[in-house]
């Protein structure tokens, strides 16, 4: 068994679309309309992995939930095998890093932020 898609709440389907595929490179994997305000939307690293089923929130209790899916703690974590290069990269789309890299015993690492807030881990394993 493996997983293969995590649901990650967002305010706009088409906002997190531009937002995964222009900052971060992303695929856009899926987008269908499965009901009249609902799309089934799914987007993906180039390089495989979990994919992320961009689920709009849809009342009050979800809208609050967006960007505190994790309580503040890093979320998700995007393995590279060039830490600087998708740093750099990603530094010139606008995306904000909150360190400076550092090293740890499992490899280099950054944590950065998304659209909404939620910390992500960008990390070279040694």
């Amino acid at each position: 068994m493996r997983i293969a898609t995590v649901a990650y709440l967002v305010r706009d389907y088409d906002e997190a679309i531009r937002w995964f595929t222009d900052k971060l490179g992303f695929v856009l994997v899926g987008d269908s309309k499965i009901a009249e305000a609902k799309r089934w939307v799914v987007v993906a690293p180039k390089g495989g992995g979990a994919a992320l089923l961009l689920a709009r929130a849809a009342d009050d209790a979800q809208r609050a939930a967006v960007g505190r899916q994790s309580g503040g703690r890093v979320f998700l974590f995007i393995e590279t095998d060039d830490f600087d290069r998708d740093r750099a990269a990603m530094i010139a789309k606008g995306v904000k890093f909150l360190e400076p890299p550092r090293s740890e015993a499992y490899g280099k690492v950054a944590v950065f932020e998304d659209i909404y807030g939620m910390k992500w881990d960008l990390i070279e394993r040694r």
